[in-house]
């Protein structure tokens, strides 16, 4: 879910090339043709904006048309720097976020449980859930409520005895379409080296993922420092690029970059993935 751009859109090229049947779902139709005359026999697409309360009818039509769902990956979401609380952005955020979020995971969950009881339901929410960031008020308590939700999903899978796992993959900052083109942000990663861990994490069945190693330091920081000391801290999440800290930022991004696929990706007989 969230298969048009950035991550999503990526991850199930991977899946696609690796022989995967994928279900690519996004509000971006022309960009899910494109992805489907690309690899004509491993992609069935749907238009699907979790903000409607049809949406949940919508993921059932196309795991129909897939033949069954293996795995449900989650990526679809937005987010604003809100500084001077814009009440419009932050409500758009916490529909996105958080209803329509729920939304389709319950849908993931109830379909898994009445199909054999056995699925992997995968969702990137953030590192920006580890604590409240005062510019990002809306989108850190989404991201936070996203993670509390899977471990509230596997602890109720549990109860119910059902073998549905569950990875919970967390981010820092990706230059995907979602940020500022004009702005740099900290600990910037490329999208290719990036989606490398993410593919991994799912075919792993990690719990979680923090993407990469540098925001896993500091998210184990964060967590360490009481409220009262963060609320203390002026956490700024951007600032304007000048053109030596874009030519910095590429420069970290080229780097980092994995540009291909992993090769965890294998045996996709009868295998599906939603993205």
């Amino acid at each position: 879910m969230g298969a048009t751009s950035g991550i999503g859109l990526r991850v199930a090229e991977i899946f696609a090339k690796a022989g995967w049947l994928v279900g690519a779902a996004g509000r971006n139709e022309k960009v899910m043709r494109k992805l489907q005359s690309d690899f004509p026999d491993r992609i069935r697409y749907a238009r699907i904006n979790i903000d409607d309360a049809a949406s949940p009818s919508h993921l059932r039509d196309l795991i129909g048309r897939l033949g069954g769902m293996d795995i449900y990956l989650h990526v679809a979401g937005i987010g604003y720097e809100n500084e001077t609380l814009v009440t419009d952005h932050d409500v758009a955020t916490a529909q996105t976020n958080v209803v329509g979020f729920t939304r389709m995971i319950d849908t993931a969950f109830r379909y898994f449980r009445e199909h054999g009881g056995r699925g992997r339901i995968a969702a990137v929410t953030s590192v920006a859930g580890t604590k409240g960031i005062g510019q990002l008020a809306s989108y850190s308590s989404s991201k936070k409520y996203q993670q509390a939700y899977l471990t509230a999903l596997d602890q109720l899978a549990g109860m119910q005895n059902l073998d549905i796992s569950f990875t919970d993959i967390r981010p820092g900052w990706i230059r995907t379409p979602l940020l500022n083109p004009d702005r740099v942000y900290p600990m910037t990663m490329s999208l290719d080296h990036a989606v490398a861990s993410i593919v991994r994490a799912i075919i792993k069945r990690r719990r979680l993922c923090i993407v990469d190693w540098r925001w896993n330091l500091a998210v184990r920081l964060w967590s360490l420092l009481p409220d009262r000391i963060w609320e203390r801290i002026p956490v700024n999440v951007s600032a304007p690029a000048t053109p030596a800290q874009e030519k910095t930022d590429a420069s970290v991004e080229k780097s980092l970059s994995q540009p291909e696929p992993p090769a965890e990706v294998k045996d996709p007989i009868d295998k599906s993935v939603t993205a």
